[in-house]
């Protein structure tokens, strides 16, 4: 029998089956206290808690994202071109390539989205969704990303033609009327990478030397990885010399440009041999390339590009419009010119009966204010003396407004694209580049514009 008045033994403390953190308890509050007065109660961050999520790629994305917009308009592309290099064939042997669709479309993208680094573009294939959507689970390098950006130049130029050629044949772009403009883009080289000639030939010649000392001892040396480390440094070396010999032989043509005195004085820079010193849009002098965007004023679609290695845009009218005759078998009816444009020469063979095109360009103004800019000289040609009378109306006026609208609003938008300096390296693989971006401005023209026919169907 329990005996009642027999004191209680002590209870043993049982551990609690989940411990609270410190400071979670709710503490009891004084009698009439408000309930604010006490710690708060949060819901805190616990980032060792262990969680499994599972999802489809196709989940990652919204269905309107732009990521699958490039994704539909890659799927159209004829890339027939890419798909008949690959040697990987099934039952046969060799490892199996990236898609080529999924390298077309991660570069779309990305230009579309600022990125210029294949090193970048790379990170992103793994951590940001809308890459990762576009690649797929395929894995990707930067070596890969960074061959294929500029290594097919004639397939980007053929699919700029055809693209347009799709939205012409859809009644969405017209070459009735086109804008010319220029933009300086930094190169891929610093100032302090220009030599005259005596440092460029001594340069080459060290290289030279360097090269061969490279390749004696890569013959000699029986060692597998400090043979592969050599074979990359007699790699690097020759890269070096073949870059110095370009400079070399690029640099007459910079000498001639300047007066007989000075041609001594010319440079050509060692990193990138083809990129030229140029005044720049914040007025300072840098190497760069001169990108020429030629635009439907329709429709703000590019249709002709093109990059110089001078800074002046002189001289690039002509070879802009024959450009244009040539993808797309017709001549523009008028070209709307910048200053810089408005040569005589080329406004001859522009006006002329085999190309029979009206130039609307500024004419620059006298020396003398007294006279009058419009007036016919007596040095200039029919051509000329019309363009100079053309100018003085306002209808003229009127029309060549549409050039600071159109073809520098194209500028802009590249601007906003991260079109600012090159990652890359010679006239070809900068021309690339230039694709690139008119590819990517076309796919988000065309889409506003099929969407405007619709609205209006």
């Amino acid at each position: 029998m329990r005996n009642r008045d027999h004191p209680k033994s002590p209870r043993l403390e049982q551990p609690a089956l989940f411990e609270a953190p410190p400071g979670s308890a709710e503490q009891a509050l004084p009698a009439g206290a408000p309930a604010s007065s006490g710690s708060p109660r949060l819901r805190t961050a616990n980032r060792q808690q262990i969680v499994f999520r599972t999802a489809a790629l196709d989940d990652l994305i919204p269905l309107d994202h732009a990521a699958r917009i490039v994704w539909d308009y890659v799927e159209g592309l004829d890339l027939s071109a890419l798909y008949d290099r690959i040697k990987a064939v099934q039952g046969g042997p060799g490892r199996a390539p990236i898609d080529p669709k999924i390298l077309v479309a991660l570069w779309l993208y990305a230009t579309l989205e600022g990125i210029g680094s294949a090193r970048q573009l790379n990170e992103l294939c793994g951590r940001d969704d809308a890459f990762r959507w576009i690649a797929g689970d395929v894995s990707t390098n930067y070596h890969t990303l960074s061959d294929f950006r500029t290594g097919h130049v004639e397939l980007l130029d053929k699919l700029l033609t055809d693209s347009v050629a799709v939205l012409i044949a859809e009644g969405l772009v017209d070459l009735n009327r086109v804008a010319q403009d220029g933009m300086r883009v930094r190169a891929s080289a610093g100032a302090a990478s220009f030599r005259r000639r005596p440092t460029l030939e001594e340069a080459y010649a060290e290289a030279e030397a360097q090269v061969e000392v490279l390749r004696a001892e890569l013959d000699e040396d029986p060692g597998a990885g400090s043979r592969r480390q050599q074979k990359a440094s007699e790699r690097a070396a020759r890269e070096r010399a073949q870059r110095i010999k370009e400079a070399l032989e690029r640099l007459p043509e910079l000498e001639a440009k300047k007066k007989p005195e000075d041609r001594g004085k010319a440079r050509c820079s060692t990193t990138d041999p083809t990129a030229t010193v140029m005044k720049t849009a914040d007025g300072g002098f840098r190497p760069a390339y001169n990108f020429q965007f030629c635009t439907a004023t329709n429709s703000q679609v590019i249709v002709g590009v093109d990059v110089e290695t001078t800074g002046s845009d002189a001289g690039q009218a002509v070879p802009m419009v024959e450009q244009v005759e040539q993808r797309y078998e017709t001549t523009p009816d008028d070209v709307l010119l910048d200053g810089g444009f408005a040569q005589h020469d080329q406004i001859d063979v522009l006006e002329a009966p085999e190309k029979g095109c009206t130039v609307y360009a500024p004419v620059p103004e006298p020396r003398d204010p007294k006279v009058d800019r419009h007036a016919p000289k007596p040095s200039d040609s029919p051509a000329v003396a019309a363009w100079r009378a053309r100018m003085a109306t306002e209808e003229a006026k009127t029309i060549y407004k549409e050039r600071a609208a159109i073809a520098e609003c194209v500028n802009a938008q590249a601007r906003n694209r991260g079109l600012y300096q090159l990652r890359v390296r010679g006239l070809l693989k900068v021309k690339a580049v230039a694709l690139w971006y008119a590819l990517a401005h076309n796919l988000m023209r065309a889409l506003s514009l099929r969407a405007a026919a619709a609205r209006t169907a």
